[in-house]
């Protein structure tokens, strides 16, 4: 039986971060093929695109408020975008997108979110390995 292939769609907005969610995701996947875009709108896009050639596809983004805009609003719109891509593809499209209450760019903000990605990379690898193998498990029952 071939391994499951697994994509990883990360923003460029605040990479420094964001990479910490791929580095915990790799922890426990790593043979997985890696997309940038520009930020958090394009990914939806980009995972409907890529959706028919994998099992999986996770989504990492920080959307923080940076005053020109609503974040919530661009953060809420992302994550529904990906849901609609999922249901749309059968393909699971799992998200690590985050958006903060308060975000500063001081270190210590930049520590704990460097921190809080590597976890939550290392959740959707879980969570990919899990629906993946869950999917596999409906295919042979019917």
């Amino acid at each position: 039986m071939t391994p499951p292939r697994f994509a990883f769609i990360k923003a460029r907005w605040h990479s420094d971060i964001v990479d910490e969610a791929l580095f915990g995701f790799q922890e426990y996947v790593a043979d997985v093929d890696v997309f940038e875009v520009p930020g958090a709108f394009e990914m939806p896009l980009l995972a409907q695109r890529l959706a028919p050639q994998y099992a999986a596809i996770v989504c990492a983004a920080l959307v923080v408020d940076g005053g020109i805009y609503r974040h919530d609003f661009v953060a809420d719109t992302v994550v529904k975008g990906l849901m609609d891509v999922g249901l749309r593809t059968d393909t699971p499209i799992l998200s690590v997108c985050l958006t903060p209450h308060h975000f500063q760019e001081t270190p210590h903000h930049i520590g704990i979110f460097k921190d809080h990605f590597r976890i939550k990379g290392k959740e959707a690898a879980d969570a990919a390995l899990a629906i993946t193998a869950v999917h596999d498990g409906l295919q042979k029952c019917a």
